[in-house]
């Protein structure tokens, strides 16, 4: 049986990195189901985060190739338990006249943010874990859901210890 892994990636920020590493994948015929790039705190160094559904085994042989591209620095696989992750959404929901103070109640019950108002419709803003927004979809789902974008997930390991210091402090 597959289970969801989100590997944080660090990656020498070049053209062609990410085309590489997500082939990787897509060879062995693995689902990314989602992914997400972006600057770290280090210029030139990105961080990839990508969450596959895979076994355990094949995941060590694909991290084990990922690991010889030449422009990867480091691999780290984000527990649920060590880790934060989130992922942000934007979503425009029905809210005439009648429903307008509903949705907007339900805005706050989930800490979202209304980030645009029109007539018959709002925009909200976000962010949690997949399970919370998943939770406020559904709440949603009633209202008339006209529009949907949604992040890749993005972590980051709890405490003090950083992934970038220490693979960069070794290369």
């Amino acid at each position: 049986m597959t289970h969801k892994h989100t590997l944080s990636v660090l990656v020498e920020d070049r053209p062609g990195v990410l085309t590489r590493a997500a082939g990787l994948f897509a060879r062995r015929g693995f689902n990314i189901h989602s992914l997400a790039v972006g600057p770290t705190e280090h210029p030139g160094v990105s961080r990839m985060t990508v969450v596959v559904d895979v076994d355990e085994l094949p995941l060590e042989q694909v991290t084990k190739q990922l690991n010889k591209l030449i422009n990867v620095i480091k691999i780290v696989e984000l527990e649920p338990g060590a880790s934060v992750q989130r992922q942000m959404l934007l979503v425009k929901v029905r809210a005439d006249v009648q429903t307008r103070s509903h949705v907007l109640e339900t805005v706050e019950l989930f800490r979202g943010h209304v980030v645009d108002v029109a007539p018959d419709a709002v925009t909200i803003e976000a962010t949690g874990s997949p399970d919370k927004l998943a939770a406020f979809l559904k709440v949603l789902e009633p209202f008339g859901i006209r529009e949907l974008a949604q992040s890749g997930l993005i972590g980051i390991g709890r405490g003090n210890r950083s992934i970038t210091d220490r693979a960069l402090r070794s290369a």
